[in-house]
């Protein structure tokens, strides 16, 4: 169904009164104008969303803390949509440390008052015995952790907003989640994972069982479960080593197609230490020897099944191979590893 254009202006009418109103000061018109956004976002087109999603991200640090987040959430919305997420990440981001840092002063307030099973954060969940015991603005901070989580997911999402991120500002973020993480017991893992994922990050791949290594770069891999899945795929699938190659689906799933598909794992995955690396974790666990992440691929000690995909549905993976080491490299960084355990 066409849209008529009075009904396509709806939305970019409603930012436009409740931008004003927020800049105004004006509690409830603001509010208002807020209940009109929300409404109006689901009928809006493309080119409303595109126009309204930097206008909404610049208007947050105005915005009260109540709606900020759920601001935020649309905002996020807007650029899964098709609005740009670059002019709008920025906003996102320094909310988003804020927010980490009202929360870090949750958890001492937690402790401090008797500690116990930390509640469930999830908005409109604000009991007045919670606001009571930690104060307003650290149980808002709290509650809305999983709309912070939801809107940054959508901006880090694409390539140019994760390689635009100030490294300083990554590292503060995940020194504040991590803390908050050890404090609560609440992980926050998709927002820590995003935050960890690499983009045209080398990779040195030696094959101990053939002897052989592999120069590769990798860009947007959320987990290893997706990493061992396209290792698999270039190498085995490449004619390069042998072994169990993963389907064409198996291999594009992980990639940019969606959905899941049952795999099989083909190699075991251990540091030049010996340590394994875990699928459940990231290829930031491939440790840096010598200014490249070196990896090492062992036999598979038991037969590994797992749904193989992407960690993030809305994330392009990428693993290539840029050129097959010769025979000196290879036994240059094999020389350097553990034997296999």
């Amino acid at each position: 169904m066409i849209m008529g254009s009075h009904q396509r202006e709806r939305f970019v009418e409603a930012v436009g009164r409740f931008e004003a109103a927020v800049r105004a000061q004006e509690p409830d018109r603001a509010e208002d104008a807020f209940d009109e956004l929300y409404r109006s976002f689901q009928d809006a087109a493309p080119q409303e969303v595109a126009r309204a999603a930097p206008r909404l991200a610049a208007l947050l640090p105005d915005v009260p803390p109540g709606p900020r987040a759920t601001i935020a959430v649309i905002v996020g919305a807007c650029v899964e949509g098709g609005a740009d997420p670059v002019p709008c990440a920025p906003y996102i981001f320094v909310e988003l440390a804020e927010t980490l840092a009202a929360v870090g002063e949750f958890c001492e307030r937690w402790a401090e008052t008797g500690g116990g099973d930390f509640p469930d954060p999830e908005p409109g969940g604000a009991d007045p015995a919670l606001l009571e015991r930690v104060g307003w603005e650290p149980a808002l901070a709290w509650l809305s952790m999983p709309q912070w989580e939801m809107a940054s997911l959508a901006m880090l999402n694409d390539p140019a907003v994760r390689t635009g991120l100030d490294g300083s500002l990554r590292a503060r973020l995940l020194r504040a989640v991590r803390a908050v993480a050890e404090a609560s017991g609440h992980e926050f893992k998709c927002l820590t994972y995003a935050l960890l994922v690499l983009d045209d990050e080398p990779l040195v791949v030696l094959h101990r069982p053939t002897g052989t290594g592999y120069r590769m770069r990798m860009s947007g891999i959320g987990d290893n479960f997706q990493l061992h899945t396209l290792l698999a795929d270039v190498l085995v699938g490449g004619g390069h080593v042998p072994g169990r190659a993963p389907s064409p689906q198996e291999a594009a799933v992980c990639r940019d197609a969606p959905g899941q598909v049952n795999t099989v794992g083909s190699f075991n995955l251990v540091t030049p230490g010996g340590e394994w690396v875990w699928n459940e974790g990231t290829p930031t666990d491939i440790p840096v020897v010598d200014g490249v992440r070196l990896l090492v691929l062992d036999p598979p000690p038991y037969e590994r099944s797992w749904p193989s995909g992407r960690f993030f549905p809305h994330m392009t993976g990428d693993l290539v191979l840029e050129r097959v080491l010769d025979a000196a490299e290879t036994r240059y960084w094999l020389e350097g590893c553990v034997p296999p355990r």
